[in-house]
């Protein structure tokens, strides 16, 4: 079964596959108009997906170029069900909400309180993108 429609997120099925492990796909545009894609972790929040980068990698400096963006995420016990979103990235929030926000996502994903990887140096940023079409295939 799939739909094809501009629902929110709030449906369930769609809210969990974000809500567990799961990594995402993030597609951003380069300048030359070619795609770049990244395994990411993700977080859902009042109807946004929430992606956390540090400032100045690629995908970053793409969608401060051009918003855009695509993901894709399945659900790691069950690789048919898929949710793809297309939208545009509405805000990029820096400060220590980002800081804070990679540590809940390390948490999340790898049950560590801080994120381990840290550069010196390095800012963190949260992509908030707000979705305009959703595919979701159960």
């Amino acid at each position: 079964m799939s739909e094809q429609s501009n629902e929110k997120l709030s449906d369930p099925h769609i809210r969990e596959l974000f809500e567990r492990k799961n990594f995402a796909f993030l597609s951003s545009l380069m300048k030359d108009g070619s795609p770049h894609v990244t395994p990411t972790w993700v977080d859902i929040e009042n109807g946004n997906i929430l992606i956390n980068t540090a400032l100045g990698r690629i995908k970053q400096t793409n969608i401060s170029r051009d918003p855009r963006v695509a993901l894709s995420i399945i659900d790691q016990n069950n690789q048919y069900e898929m949710v793809t979103i297309r939208g545009k990235v509405i805000d990029q929030i820096t400060g220590d909400a980002a800081e804070k926000h990679i540590d809940k996502l390390a948490r999340k994903y790898i049950d560590m309180d801080k994120f381990p990887r840290r550069l010196k140096g390095e800012r963190r940023v949260i992509l908030k993108i707000k979705p305009e079409k959703i595919f979701h295939m159960k």
